[in-house]
């Protein structure tokens, strides 16, 4: 029997079992691999919001790869070459963002399958067929993607039953940050309304039987997410992490308190 190639698909369909993650806006491997060793499930390497071209994805993925956490990789836009890109790169699970419709789900779908069950272009060597050894990974491939589409606005959110029904589509994440900007609330992810939308789509998406996904700046607003029903969650940043240590840090030196960070999103 082959080895899976994508043990995070397996896990993310898991939702008695809550995944916990962070973002990587470092862009740094070793600071990656750091990450890697502290117990979380899934680490999001971030093309959208950091400047990672292909050959630093290739370097991320391999220190990732050398840890037990999985890598999670959202690219910068729902584009066919960059999807073709990164999964020939190593990613095997890719978060695209800004999904809006069942229509740009069904297609985001299509760049990560080979023909005839999308379009994704054929190499025969690449660092995600370990350049040529996986056994069968053109037969392969089409199953252990795993594919995470994003939710940022409340036109995307009454549609989660549609988009969470379309085939292929293994996972949801909601994007914070850009759901409170889209609803004139920017940077106040905690409002009432927008928590409430918040809300509003883990319920959705556990009607539909879909493993939904969001980040939260710290423990006690990500908390809040796992009691709305989220089932896979990333909290804060590495840069976040170690800037917040770093104040927390001066300041006790200094015998201050420490200053409030003004984060809204990515974290």
């Amino acid at each position: 029997m082959h080895e899976p190639l994508n043990p995070l698909k397996r896990q993310l369909a898991d939702t008695s079992r809550l995944l916990t993650g962070t973002w990587l806006m470092s862009g740094a491997p070793s600071t990656a691999e750091a990450m890697g060793h502290c117990g979380f499930d899934f680490l999001v390497v971030d093309m959208e919001h950091v400047p990672i071209e292909m050959p630093d994805l290739a370097n991320l993925l391999r220190a990732i790869e050398c840890t037990p956490a999985q890598a999670i990789v959202r690219l910068a836009w729902n584009d066919q070459v960059l999807v073709k890109r990164v999964m020939d790169a190593g990613a095997r699970t890719v978060m695209l963002p800004f999904v809006e419709t069942v229509e740009e789900a069904r297609t985001a779908v299509s760049y990560t399958r080979y023909p005839p069950d999308g379009v994704r272009g054929v190499a025969a060597v690449h660092r995600g067929s370990r350049y040529g050894r996986v056994p069968d990974y053109l037969k392969r491939a089409n199953d252990e993607v795993a594919v995470i589409v994003q939710l940022e606005t409340p036109g995307a959110v009454s549609r989660v039953s549609e988009i969470a029904a379309v085939p292929g589509v293994d996972a949801l994440f909601l994007g914070p940050g850009d759901l409170s900007a889209s609803m004139g609330m920017i940077g106040q992810v905690g409002h009432e309304a927008v928590q409430a939308k918040i809300a509003e789509a883990a319920a959705l998406a556990k009607q539909a039987g879909k493993p939904i996904g969001i980040v939260g700046p710290n423990p006690e607003m990500v908390g809040r997410f796992v009691g709305y029903g989220y089932s896979f969650v990333a909290v804060a940043s590495d840069i976040a992490m170690m800037t917040g240590r770093a104040v927390e840090w001066q300041a006790t030196l200094r015998g201050q308190a420490p200053a409030v960070p003004v984060i809204t999103g990515p974290y």
